[in-house]
């Protein structure tokens, strides 16, 4: 098979070395791909904004499978134009993945269905959801309609802090037409936690959960980020709150869906936190997480385009995909000042060293002059790693990582360290 991954980031340098190991694979692509892609794949540099040109590359090059990593694609319709191109994709379509390219949408279906999730309201005019703020008490939540880079919530503690971040979104424009409606929430407590799953639109089976952190310092300090680095499994989400989070979300979420007549395929990213009225949903995504799916991917024993060929062809109930018992932990390294201003262009050495089954996933890297790999982004790398007990996978990647380096580099050094305190 011929199989074409777009994006750029560690998420799609991992799907693409997943993909690789399969027997399936004759050829991989990846869209615009990065220094870690272009190890085991040939990038194509056209912008994942282009839609018209990546279906007519699709055409081309006679892709049998494409793999949709980033969600602007999706909510783009990207999926909807390469199969009436009669390509096949894994991703699910323009109207399916409003569950992740509209937060009022995914909101409307959750208290439709009962599906449990933090109580809020929607407005459209800055005036009306400020009066709202008048009679609420705080801490609340601030989020941005659409897509907003994972920059469109605001967790407000003051009321002040709320209003700026209504005024930033909807008078500011700080995240153009993602901020045209809002939503007021109230701020749930409780350990985050995110389940992915695979869907054919009929048949639904989870993947091993994980964990994320998305500040950027240690002991969860300072701004949010796209991700710090993940861990999976987390030990307090075991396989009976699995079963309850299938059972009361990810599957009426996808009944739903299919009632509606938009089938949802691909995978759901469901970010849930514990609280004491039991799992609550904080948002969906409408693919594989970033950095959880570095986390992930390594424990699957399965061929992934086995499984993405069961999505694509609703055959999900004739595949069994099993999964390797041993944790993963990675730790992502960012470029100094990130996710604030930094700078680019720095050579990225890796030393002899480093164990051989260590994986470095790249996502802000590319090939630079002299065919040296140098940062080209924030979070630049992840480093992860297997273990037999988390703490092995931990040490590990904590032993080997100071053997990357590049200037200015950065990162958390508490990833996976409540699991073995």
């Amino acid at each position: 098979m011929k199989i074409l991954v777009i994006g750029n980031g560690a998420r799609e340098h991992a799907l693409v070395w997943k993909i690789a190991q399969s027997r399936r694979v004759k050829e991989i692509y990846a869209l615009p791909g990065n220094a870690g892609t272009a190890g085991i794949a040939q990038n194509i540099h056209i912008s994942i904004s282009d839609i018209n040109s990546i279906v007519n590359k699709a055409v081309q090059l006679k892709t049998d499978l494409v793999v949709v990593g980033p969600e602007a694609p999706l909510a783009a319709g990207l999926v909807d134009r390469l199969e009436a191109a009669g390509i096949r994709v894994f991703g699910p379509s323009q109207k399916a993945a409003q569950l992740e390219s509209s937060k009022v949408f995914a909101r409307d279906l959750m208290n439709t269905k009962g599906i449990p999730c933090a109580s809020g309201r929607c407005f459209a005019t800055c005036a009306e959801a400020r009066q709202y703020l008048e009679n609420r008490t705080v801490p609340v939540v601030v989020k941005a309609d659409g897509l907003a880079a994972g920059k469109g919530v605001v967790i407000a503690t003051t009321t002040d802090e709320a209003v700026n971040a209504l005024n930033s979104m909807m008078q500011d424009r700080l995240f153009g037409a993602a901020g045209d409606r809002v939503i007021i929430e109230e701020c749930l407590m409780g350990k985050e936690v995110s389940l992915l799953a695979f869907s054919d639109g009929k048949t639904v089976v989870p993947m091993v959960p994980a964990c994320d952190y998305k500040r950027v310092f240690d002991g969860d300090k300072g701004p949010n980020t796209g991700g710090m680095g993940s861990y999976s499994p987390p030990g307090f989400f075991g396989e009976e709150m699995i079963r309850q989070v299938l059972e009361s979300v990810i599957k009426p979420t996808i009944a739903a869906m299919a009632e509606a007549g938009t089938p949802y395929k691909g995978v759901l990213y469901t970010g849930l936190i514990l609280t004491t009225r039991g799992p609550m949903v904080l948002e969906f995504n409408a693919r594989f997480g970033d950095p959880e799916t570095q986390a992930i991917l390594p424990r699957l024993k399965t061929d992934l385009v086995d499984i993405m060929l069961a999505v694509v062809n609703v055959s999900l109930d004739k595949i069994e995909i099993e999964w390797n018992s041993n944790p993963c932990v990675g730790v992502v390294m960012a470029s100094g000042g990130y996710p604030g201003q930094y700078r680019t262009g720095f050579p990225i050495t890796v030393s002899d060293k480093i164990d051989k089954d260590i994986n470095i996933f790249y996502a802000g890297a590319k090939i630079g002059d002299g065919g040296r790999t140098v940062t080209d982004g924030g979070r630049v790398l992840t480093v992860t790693s297997t273990g037999r007990t988390m703490k092995d996978a931990r040490d590990k990647v904590y032993s080997n990582i100071q053997y990357i380096n590049f200037e200015g580099c950065h990162y958390r050094k508490d990833i996976a360290a409540r699991e073995v305190s």
